[in-house]
């Protein structure tokens, strides 16, 4: 049991991180453009001035897709630090309720903030030959998965 605790642990430390790096990184979409090899994502480009490369679709569902990808860390890590805390003080039985529906509402904002960037986004690059899905987009998929499977897992340990 102590071996499955510890890579469930594991595991979940590996999506908060994998969160944090979908979430802060600008490589959602590649392609190329008179500038040479660029990547767009959610947040803007800063050099002097910070402008958004061009993408296709409205103001406001980008900024959905930065606050759900925001709110989904928060959850992760608020499951995190819960999954400790339930693990020293509850007995048997009634651990991981708490931890596998905050786990469970981070998946719904990971699910909800990729797929509004996958529907108003996805190959609607300005400019952009070639364009493709980034690192941070895969990324943040596999915290998908990752965030479904931690919880079920939560919601299942609580028996033992």
């Amino acid at each position: 049991m102590l071996v499955l605790l510890a890579g469930i642990f594991v595991v979940h430390i590996a999506t908060v991180i994998m969160l944090f790096v979908s979430t802060i990184s600008n490589v959602w979409m590649v392609g190329n453009s008179t500038f040479g090899h660029v990547s767009t994502g959610l947040w803007p480009q800063c050099n002097n001035t910070c402008e958004q490369f061009g993408l296709y679709g409205s103001d406001d569902a980008l900024k959905a897709v930065q606050a759900f990808m925001i709110l989904s860390i928060i959850f992760s890590i608020i499951a995190l630090v819960m999954f400790i805390a339930q693990l020293f003080t509850l007995e048997k039985g009634k651990r991981f309720y708490i931890t596998g529906a905050i786990m469970l509402v981070c998946w719904l904002c990971i699910l909800i903030g990729v797929s509004i960037y996958t529907a108003r986004f996805t190959g609607k690059a300005l400019d952009l030959t070639d364009s493709h899905h980034g690192y941070c987009f895969i990324l943040a998929w596999i915290c998908f998965c990752f965030s479904f499977i931690i919880s079920i897992l939560y919601l299942v340990l609580r028996k033992k």
